[in-house]
């Protein structure tokens, strides 16, 4: 079985390209967005709950996934020729 597995991801990588690697930008949009939608449920999680730890802790997601995402956009900027 391990044999077949191993022709099955040799197969595949012949049809990836090789190098569809997404750019850094991307990559901190999306994980910046993701971080946000997380952030915003824990804060709304903790204000249900009356939990102001788990509150301060989404709103502080929230935030540093706002930024990441900001700064994906600004290397998308900086990127174009």
């Amino acid at each position: 079985m391990a044999g077949r597995i191993q022709y099955h991801v040799r197969d595949s990588n012949r049809f990836r390209g090789g190098g569809n690697k997404m750019k850094s930008s991307t990559e901190n949009e999306i994980a910046g967005k993701a971080h946000e939608v997380k952030g915003k449920i824990k804060e709304k999680a903790g204000e249900l709950t009356h939990d102001p730890d788990l509150e301060g802790e989404g709103i502080s997601e929230r935030i540093s996934g706002i930024v990441q995402k900001k700064l994906g956009q600004v290397q998308r900027i900086v990127e174009k020729p």
